[in-house]
């Protein structure tokens, strides 16, 4: 789904704070993901191909919270 435009007469403020909303959201559901595919013993290479990111940038932003949460996690 495309979003070409915002309503002419929404307010800026609204706008952006479901802006802000959505990718809080995203960023949980991320989370969740990665936690689930990482017990399921997928290496960090496959999930980053899956978001479509580095494998560098995945794990850095997901590592130490897995580490904390006490997910096993797997060496190349």
């Amino acid at each position: 789904m495309e979003v070409t435009e915002i309503r002419a007469d929404a307010d800026p403020a609204d706008a952006l704070a479901a802006v802000a909303a959505l990718r809080r959201l995203a960023d949980q559901l991320e989370d969740v993901a990665v936690e689930r595919a990482m017990r399921a013993g997928w290496g960090w290479p496959h999930v980053a191909e899956a978001l479509g990111v580095t494998r560098q940038a995945v794990h850095k932003k997901h590592a130490a919270r897995l580490i904390a949460a006490g997910v096993t996690l797997r060496r190349r």
